[in-house]
């Protein structure tokens, strides 16, 4: 009995062996040019999108997008993010849409998660992709607060 399953393990590796010497370069750039192109798509919708609304409707679209992926999985996470972000570059500014917003940093601090935890509850969305996307918020509010005014150019 013991020989028959180191034969069949002998077995499986070598055609784990053999996939990988001739199909696995393959798959991964198949895989890396349909990710590229679903990119490519997401940010074009989002910036047609932000085109026609304001900040909070681009949030709002990632989170409804966010929330239709049947299992809420990663790929729809980072669609929805790369949305987002396109969204944000050309939406209209929406009134008190950094108000009560923490400060970016590179490593989330218990400040942001919290945040961004709370928002989602409030929201009734759950998932880590809800938090990972109002972060992009907090990244964006940031960006903005930093952003130098013409009046700080001017002195």
């Amino acid at each position: 009995m013991r020989k028959k399953i180191v034969w069949a393990l002998l077995a499986l590796s070598l055609l784990f062996v053999i996939w990988a010497v001739f199909f696995s370069p393959q798959w991964l750039e198949g895989f890396n040019q349909q990710r590229a192109d679903e990119a490519s798509v997401f940010r074009q919708q989002g910036l047609t999108a932000g085109g026609q609304t304001d900040q909070q409707s681009c949030q709002d679209q990632a989170l409804s997008g966010y929330t239709a992926c049947s299992d809420s999985n990663f790929v729809c996470t980072v669609n929805q993010g790369i949305f987002l972000k396109a969204c944000f570059e050309v939406a209209s500014p929406t009134e008190g849409f950094c108000d009560g917003v923490p400060a970016f940093h590179d490593k989330p601090t218990e400040e942001e998660k919290d945040w961004a935890k709370y928002n989602c509850w409030d929201m009734d969305i759950r998932g880590e992709g809800c938090r990972l996307l109002l972060r992009q918020r907090v990244e964006f509010c940031d960006a903005l607060n930093s952003a130098p005014t013409s009046a700080s150019l001017q002195n």
